[in-house]
């Protein structure tokens, strides 16, 4: 399902530079996320990103028990500052070969450390294209990352449920690994603000 010690530092910089780009009068702007406005995207890569470094470091509490959609995410006024910190810290977490084993927890549920590492890079993947897409931003994934997010949208689309997030959207199978991982994760690749 994953590469063990896969380092998310390339795609956790990446996602740091869209959101860099983001001026203020983006915030409102529409997402592929039907629920999230930019703010609300924003917010959650922030507060995702602090759960699973706090979950690759088994350092579980509030940040790992809370559920992803127990409330809409939000940003406060030093975002700026406080999300690429953030994706510096998961990235640096998912470095130490203990993050990747054992047992630990993600938005309440418990599950291996590889798995959760797998969740880790899904979420930056798949919300980095989110978030070039909502800003008009170009966007390629670390190539590592992206093989990763696939793999692991791939998995989950073989569960009962069809996908983790949502139905799967069909995609042509010599279309771009990216575009076919986006389709995994529920959204449509040719989704326009």
């Amino acid at each position: 399902m994953t590469d063990t010690l896969l380092d998310l530092g390339p795609q956790a910089l990446i996602v740091a530079r869209l959101a860099e780009n983001v001026t203020d009068e983006q915030l409102t702007a529409a997402t592929p996320c039907p629920d999230y406005a930019l703010r609300n995207l924003l917010g959650h890569l922030l507060g995702l990103s602090v759960a699973l470094r706090d979950a690759a470091r088994k350092d579980l509490g509030a940040t790992t028990d809370t559920p992803p959609a127990s409330a809409v995410p939000d940003i406060g006024p030093d975002w700026r500052a406080e999300l690429p910190k953030a994706l510096d810290e998961l990235a640096e977490a998912w470095r130490d070969p203990a993050a990747w084993t054992g047992a630990t927890r993600a938005g309440g549920v418990d599950l291996p450390g590889a798995v959760a590492g797998a969740v880790a890079t899904d979420e930056l993947v798949i919300h980095g294209w989110d978030l070039a897409r909502a800003t008009g931003q170009d966007y390629a994934p670390d190539p590592a990352a992206l093989e990763s997010a696939h793999g692991f949208l791939l998995a989950a689309a073989d569960g009962p449920n069809g996908g983790i997030f949502g139905p799967v959207v069909p995609v042509p199978a010599e279309a771009p690994l990216l575009d076919r991982a986006v389709g995994l994760s529920g959204r449509d690749p040719g989704w326009r603000p």
